[in-house]
């Protein structure tokens, strides 16, 4: 498959009076089309600031970020970013809230109104249009900000940590909701994660990064058989705990480094 992002030897380091705090040194790596990359390492390696780097919040010291090829500074994708909070507002309707982006953007016309109606009934929340983000539970508005964020047609979907503020029980299944819509839409994504079930239950690839400055230490190619095809599947087939053992003894080595 081509491409769809990639990164070559990205380096960064956060600048302060009391000295240089290097975050990433010599970052590379590819994730295909319509790939779901998971992101794990201990505390402190850079994961969140590789995502800033990817949708442009922070600009790389060294290195490059493409997108098709393009730099990603010249490129014209769109890139969803969904973060560990939903951020709607209790002011705005669950319709209004998932139809900020566009309003924004002054694309919300009829045809993109009809279209978020639809996806709000195909997400379970089609009867909650005229409701406001308190009457909604924790899983459901994380739907409603992935559709907010779908609705602004992403090219790339960049995921910190989004299912970590919801109770154990809520996050496996919103965990297994989202990752199962972003795969139906063939949606290029990118999940930063500290939680390698999580991790090995939604990834084609997981990015494994050494503790601070962040280098890539491995990439673990994930495979399941055809009926393991949803998160929650995953977590009982054979292979998932020798996954699993395998990465809990990568990031322990580089702890026991430290």
């Amino acid at each position: 498959m081509k491409e769809k992002l990639q990164v070559k030897d990205l380096s960064y380091a956060y600048h302060e009076l009391s000295g240089e705090t290097p975050a990433l040194s010599h970052i590379s790596f590819d994730v295909e089309d319509g790939e779901f990359l998971a992101v794990v390492g201990p505390s402190g390696c850079g994961k969140s600031t590789l995502l800033s780097l990817l949708c442009g919040l922070l600009e790389p010291e060294e290195g490059a970020v493409l997108i098709d090829g393009i730099p990603r500074e010249k490129s014209r994708a769109v890139i969803g970013y969904m973060l560990q909070r939903d951020h709607l507002f209790e002011w705005r309707t669950i319709l209004s809230n998932v139809s900020l982006g566009l309003e924004i953007q002054k694309r919300l016309d009829s045809a993109a109104k009809e279209e978020l109606r639809q996806m709000l009934t195909a997400y379970g929340l089609g009867a909650f249009q005229q409701a406001r983000p308190s009457q909604l539970s924790g899983g459901m508005r994380q739907r409603a900000a992935l559709i907010r964020t779908l609705a602004l047609k992403p090219d790339i979907l960049l995921l910190d940590e989004p299912f970590s503020a919801l109770d154990y029980q809520t996050r496996l299944s919103v965990c297994d909701d989202i990752s199962s819509i972003l795969r139906a839409r063939k949606k290029t994504a990118v999940l930063i994660t500290h939680d390698l079930s999580e991790a090995i239950s939604v990834a084609d690839r997981i990015l494994v990064l050494s503790g601070r400055p962040g280098r890539v230490k491995s990439v673990l190619k994930i495979e399941f058989a055809p009926e393991y095809d949803r998160p929650l599947a995953r977590r009982n087939a054979l292979e998932f705990s020798a996954y699993f053992n395998q990465l809990w003894k990568e990031l322990r080595t580089d702890e026991d480094k430290t």
